[in-house]
């Protein structure tokens, strides 16, 4: 099985530092970013993210308008939001635009671990039918 990628964006740093440590020492592989702009750059640059885990309520660019630009430019990458913050106004939203799963902070590692794998088998799933609706319209092109 492949490593787990994970883009974390969250600007508060103790967070992301504490969190980054734990998901790495689990054998996933995280980058961290601490505002929506950079997690999109962060996106750009490496678009073949698993699963992003995103803060809600930042600065500037907040949570849902991140997740609202992700989904419209990397559809398949599966977002779990998290909220010290939260509503449940906010988990609607972000449901709606999209959001794999809203998580209250502090979250339990277990859980989020485990929303972590749902989300990479949910991004994987939907790639390998693209792959194979691919493999069928080359095949039917090419007369097999």
């Amino acid at each position: 099985m492949f490593e787990t990628k994970i883009l974390l964006v969250d600007d508060e740093k103790d967070f992301v530092s504490a969190l980054e440590k734990r998901l790495s020492k689990r054998g996933m592989k995280v980058r961290a970013t601490y505002s929506g702009e950079q997690g999109l750059t962060s996106l750009k640059e490496d678009p073949d993210t698993d699963v992003v885990l995103l803060d809600v309520k930042m600065p500037g660019m907040n949570g849902i308008s991140t997740l609202r630009e992700i989904k419209k430019l990397y559809p398949l990458v599966e977002v779990i939001m998290l909220s010290g913050h939260g509503t449940v106004e906010s988990a609607i939203d972000g449901m709606k635009v999209g959001a794999f799963d809203f998580l209250m902070k502090p979250c339990d590692l277990e859980e989020l671990v485990s929303k972590v794998d749902e989300a990479k088998k949910k991004r994987r799933e939907h790639l390998d039918k693209i792959i194979q609706a691919a493999g069928k319209e080359l095949r039917s092109r090419i007369g097999r």
